[in-house]
């Protein structure tokens, strides 16, 4: 009972959330269904292009969702299940929605560009320089986890190579995801070029899911770890290149179903639990204000991320989503609601992990892979004690496929902003460049080298790459919060609630950067066993040029607070 109490609760406060606080934002912002979005007015069949409400919808929340909500809050239950439920909550409705919302919006005023291009507006061209600089060691760091987690997930380790019968488990979810790929063509090709309505191309397309899960169980496809991390290379890279409604839409849009579907059979699980008393929560309220991971601030506030504030969001809010709305008035559903339904899965991890705790939670710290204890948890809701049955297969599978989701708007909004870095005011694209600039922001060869280094990176250890990605997207919250309210303050709109958020987020991120570093730098200077592995080095070196760099933009973010409190003062005072 304790489980359907908590989600319910949560529920409740969220939707609470939404229709108060989120309608509030958008008056205040002066949201205006009349204006024409960027997807209208600068439509071009390749970036900008319209995309049905419940399209956009799909891809914008599988692409901010990937793994992170349900990563987050498990490994977060160390602290017990009452802190990571009110961060999940208080997070998501008041750091997260407003971060994912404004930064929509904002975009949204600037034609459909990025957080760099708000800045520039607001805080001047070196600001956005630099800002790009630091969202592109997010992405690089973005596309090794994720490139690492789909190696490791698709990783078929009995040495057979192509399509295999009787598949293990990681060749079952590899053919799926690659018919998901097949799938996303016929879908865009269906809905874009032979103008099939939304709802017949839908149910088509989910017909099309439950067959390539058939398929999928009984065939499976085979490679090897550095074969898989090659392809996912090549076709990512692919992906960032080729218009939105060819692969992006489409694959996002029909992965999302995977989502509710997972969401809505966890729900199920948690109800059925509370009636037939299958499994108890077994999670404590509380368990100690420091762990493993470390003290609960900064750590609970860097581990839960994705479940209720991600600065990864603001990228995908600014590089993709705000090309593709075709009307301001859905972008409060769209940004803030969809940030909302990611805490509403951060909550329901939370009560999975409670299932099976003392499996998985010893001694303060996690052991195992937190798809395994979500997946083991819904399970265990339906009176299942094994991991051998389709429940647990199927969620498994709905996490792994999210994780190939975030992987391609990452690499297009790496696309986008490694270009931009190159170019001046006047030049639209690579083509009005000049000399070397032109070849720098010619997209293939941004792509290729984010991805390349990437996939190298991808290639190495999870652990070394992980231990500075929660930090670093945090950090990117902290400073993407920053830049809606600076040009929030400059357009005379009130960005009054943006204080509190942005404080707290900058504080907690850096205290986690520093405290990486004085670690990293100890153990060095102790001579500890292995202290100058690369990946020790790796970290430092990381950690310190996102603190700094960090550290210029809020310098320049409060001169220009400064700027605009002066300006309003000379005002009233005319």
């Amino acid at each position: 009972m304790t489980a359907l109490l908590i989600i319910l609760a949560a529920l409740a406060l969220l939707f609470i959330g939404y229709v108060g606080y989120g309608s509030w934002l958008a008056k205040q912002w002066g949201i205006d269904p009349a204006k024409k979005t960027p997807a209208v007015e600068k439509a071009d069949g390749v970036d900008y292009v319209e995309a049905k409400p419940a399209v956009l919808m799909g891809h914008h929340f599988s692409s901010i969702a990937g793994a992170g909500p349900i990563n987050g809050p498990i490994q977060a239950a160390v602290f017990g299940w009452v802190p990571v439920f009110l961060w999940c909550v208080i997070g998501g409705i008041f750091f997260g929605g407003l971060q994912d919302f404004g930064s929509l919006f904002a975009s949204a005023r600037h034609d459909g560009k990025s957080v760099g291009e708000i800045i520039k507006d607001s805080m001047g061209k070196t600001s956005k320089r630099l800002f790009i600089i630091f969202a592109l060691l997010v992405l690089i760091l973005v596309i090794a986890s994720f490139v690492n987690v789909v190696a490791g997930t698709f990783l078929s380790k009995d040495g057979r190579f192509g399509i295999v019968a009787n598949p293990t488990g990681s060749q079952t979810t590899a053919m799926i995801s690659l018919l998901f790929i097949v799938l996303a063509i016929g879908y865009g090709i269906l809905t874009n070029r032979m103008g099939v309505k939304t709802l017949p191309a839908t149910i088509a397309g989910i017909a099309g899911i439950v067959l390539a899960v058939v398929i999928g169980l009984n065939y499976g496809f085979a490679m090897s770890r550095t074969a898989w991390i090659v392809f996912i290379g090549a076709y990512i890279t692919i992906a960032s290149l080729v218009p939105v409604w060819i692969l992006l839409q489409p694959r996002d849009y029909l992965s999302s179903f995977l989502l509710y579907a997972m969401m809505a059979l966890a729900l199920v699980g948690i109800i059925v639990a509370a009636i037939t008393g299958n499994t108890t929560f077994e999670l404590p309220a509380f368990t100690s204000y420091t762990t493993k991971i470390g003290p609960m601030f900064p750590a609970l506030f860097i581990t839960v991320a994705c479940g209720a504030c991600s600065g990864f969001h603001s990228l995908i809010a600014t590089g993709t989503t705000s090309k593709q709305l075709d009307s301001e008035k859905n972008a409060k559903a769209i940004g803030y609601g969809s940030m909302l339904i990611e805490s509403a899965l951060g909550i329901i991890s939370l009560i999975a992990v409670g299932m099976v705790s003392k499996g998985f939670i010893v001694d303060g710290a996690f052991k195992g892979a937190p798809p395994v204890a979500f997946a083991s948890g819904v399970a265990k809701m339906f009176g299942f004690a094994d991991q051998n049955n389709a429940i647990y297969a199927l969620l498994t599978l709905a996490v792994s496929v999210f994780a190939l989701t975030s992987l391609d708007t990452g690499t297009r909004l790496s696309r986008f902003m490694f270009s931009e870095l190159f170019l001046k005011d006047n030049e639209r694209s690579y083509k009005d460049a000049k000399g070397v600039r032109k070849l720098l922001a010619f997209p293939l060869f941004g792509t290729f080298l984010m991805v390349a280094i990437g996939c190298v990176l991808g290639g190495l250890s999870l652990s070394q790459i992980w231990g500075l990605f929660g930090a670093a997207n945090q950090l990117l919250a902290g400073i993407a919060l920053m830049a809606v309210a600076a040009w929030l303050g400059q357009v005379g709109k009130n960005n009054k609630m943006f204080i509190i958020p942005t404080v707290f987020m900058l504080a907690a991120t850096l205290t986690q950067l520093v405290r990486t570093v004085i670690t990293k730098v100890s153990a060095m200077s102790a001579g500890a066993p292995k202290a100058f592995h690369w990946g020790n080095w790796f970290q430092l070196v990381f950690a310190s040029a996102m603190a700094i760099l960090a550290v210029v933009l809020v310098i320049e973010g409060v001169k220009t607070f400064a700027t605009q409190r002066k300006g309003k003062k000379a005002a009233i005072a005319a």
